[in-house]
C-alpha cells in the first residue's frame, strides 16, 4: 500500500504558503508506517517545533493501474475520505531553503490521517468539506478549487508509478493551515458526516 501525497493543489493554500502556482501534479510519498486510523491520538514528535494540520480529501484506489486515461481515471477508486498530512513545517522550510527532499519534514511515522472511508458514487465532487480545531473551524474547502481535479492526479502519477488497489491518494489542502500543540482536538466533516475527531498528544 503506498500514501502518494499532493502538494500546492488549492491556490489559495499556495499563495499562503508563497508557493507558486503548479503546472503539473506536485507529488510525493508517505510509508505505510505514516498512517494514523480509527481516531487513534497523534503523538507530536520530539524533533519538530512546530508541526502543523493540513486537511485533505483522500482517495483510495480501487483497480490497478498504469498510464490511466484521464478520461476513465474515475473508474480507478471507489471510496473517498477526509485525512490529515502532518507537516513539521520547521523541517519543511530547512529543506526547502537547501532544495533537499521533504521525507523528512512529511513522511514520519503517523503523519497521514485517514478518517472513515465513505462511497465514492454516493459523494460527487465537487463537495465542501471542513476540518475544525477545538470546535473552530480553521480551514473550509471546496474540490471545485483544486487546480488538478481526481481525474488529472491519477492519470499523471500513474504514469510514475503503478497504482494498486489500496493505495490512497492525498490530494492537497486548501487554505487555512496552521499548527497544533498537544491537548488540541481535529475534527473533520464532509458535509455534516464526521469522518474523524482525534486528539493530539
Amino acid at each position: 500500500m503506498k500514501i502518494i501525497c499532493i502538494g500546492r493543489n488549492y491556490a489559495d493554500h499556495a499563495k499562503e504558503l508563497s508557493n507558486a502556482l503548479p503546472e503539473k501534479p506536485v507529488w510525493f510519498m508517505k510509508p505505510d508506517t505514516a498512517l494514523l486510523k480509527d481516531n487513534s491520538p497523534f503523538y507530536i514528535p520530539d524533533f519538530t517545533k512546530d508541526l502543523h494540520y493540513e486537511c485533505e480529501v483522500v482517495l483510495r484506489i480501487s483497480k490497478a493501474g498504469k498510464c490511466v486515461d484521464e478520461a476513465f481515471a474515475a473508474n480507478y477508486y471507489d471510496q473517498i475520505s477526509l485525512g490529515i498530512d502532518f507537516t513539521a513545517r520547521d523541517i519543511q522550510e530547512e529543506k526547502k531553503k537547501k532544495s533537499l527532499p521533504w521525507e523528512e519534514a512529511k513522511a514520519f511515522d503517523g503523519s497521514a490521517v485517514i478518517g472513515r472511508l465513505l462511497p465514492a458514487a454516493a459523494h460527487p465532487f465537487p463537495f465542501m468539506f471542513t476540518l475544525d480545531k477545538n470546535g473552530e473551524t480553521v480551514q473550509n474547502g471546496n474540490t471545485a478549487d483544486m487546480i488538478f481535479s481526481p481525474a488529472k492526479i491519477i492519470s499523471y502519477v500513474s504514469q510514475f508509478v503503478t497504482l494498486k488497489v489500496g493505495d490512497l491518494i492525498y490530494t492537497g489542502t486548501p487554505a487555512g493551515v496552521g499548527p497544533v500543540k498537544i491537548g488540541d482536538r481535529l475534527t473533520a466533516k464532509l458535509g455534516e458526516e464526521v469522518l474523524f475527531d482525534f486528539e493530539i498528544k
